[in-house]
């Protein structure tokens, strides 16, 4: 698993182990917030909740899953093992010793680097899930034919006419293809910016707590923290790392839910003050309850299977 003294490979597999028990747990409540953040009609996160259940029942949370199964794990697995060989350099170039124990000016570093870093896969990944979460329903062009074409009285929904038919994604492959022949490789990055914004801050906030709590909740430094104090202080810094990520984020799933046939934003600027306009400030923080209550399971299932995945590898 070691193939030197300052890299190691098991962090980037235990990252991936991690990342998808992680987007299980958090994807149901992933589709509410990014359909509270881009979508309207929906006046709180319970509304939002129920309305998603009443039209397209549970299988709706679970709408665009599969793209990030596949691929957010290998983000996690890149964000963990980056993360981690850059503490061990960073560490050695200043210590003389990979396992000397990080600062905080350290873990700081690292944290930016690996937020930088992670747009350059994340950004990608984002856009497509965030495509797939906000199609309501498919709607096919013979049914809107037919739906024009009947008694007022017959029970059809119109709810998802707006959506042009033929820009429907079937699928991960489809969408992907689809931005790429509208909009060219740069739509895969739309929002990446924002992204930036919400990152290179996020993982400074989402490591930095984590190593904090780990210390408080295990005293004796010599000890590997219990399984309990790793979930712990996980789901915290996840919940304090979504929250006060919620603004850039709320950006950013705009800026990414805009497609091209209806573009409304121009750009990152233009996004915050066309929303803060037409929404006022609140608007920024649309989803933050959700960021905060699915922040700590995700979190904490994601930094307990890595820790423990490691454990696992370490002692073969």
């Amino acid at each position: 698993m070691q193939s030197s003294k300052s890299f190691r490979l098991d962090d980037f597999i235990a990252g991936w182990i991690g990342g998808a028990s992680s987007v299980v747990v958090g994807h149901p409540l992933d589709t509410v917030k990014t359909r509270l953040q881009a979508g309207k009609g929906y006046k709180n996160t319970l509304h939002c909740i129920l309305s998603i259940y009443r039209k397209e029942m549970v299988t709706g949370f679970f709408k665009g899953m599969s793209f990030p199964l596949a691929s957010i794990t290998v983000y996690n697995s890149v964000v963990f093992g980056f993360f981690s060989n850059v503490q061990r350099l960073i560490s050695k170039y200043r210590y003389g010793d990979g396992r000397h124990p990080c600062g905080m000016l350290d873990l700081t570093v690292a944290s930016m680097l690996t937020g930088l870093v992670s747009v350059g896969l994340g950004a990608p990944v984002d856009l497509v899930k965030i495509r797939l979460q906000m199609q309501t329903q498919t709607v096919l062009a013979e049914n809107l034919h037919l739906a024009g074409n009947v008694p007022n009285s017959t029970n059809i929904s119109l709810r998802a006419m707006d959506i042009p038919s033929q820009r429907l994604y079937r699928g991960p492959i489809h969408c992907i293809s689809s931005i790429l022949q509208t909009e060219g490789i740069q739509g895969l990055y739309r929002g990446a910016g924002a992204m930036i914004l919400r990152d290179v801050p996020g993982y400074m906030l989402y490591f930095i707590p984590y190593a904090i709590f780990c210390g408080l909740l295990t005293p004796d430094t010599s000890s590997s923290p219990h399984p309990f104090s790793i979930w712990l202080a996980g789901g915290l810094a996840g919940s304090i790392s979504w929250v006060t990520a919620t603004p850039a984020d709320v950006v950013k799933s705009r800026m990414q839910a805009d497609a091209q046939l209806q573009r409304k934003y121009k750009g990152i600027l233009h996004c915050i003050s066309h929303s803060y306009k037409t929404e006022g400030a609140q608007v920024f923080f649309r989803g933050a309850s959700v960021n905060a209550i699915r922040g700590f399971p995700m979190s904490s299932t994601m930094f307990l299977t890595y820790e423990l995945s490691l454990q696992f590898f370490r002692s073969l």
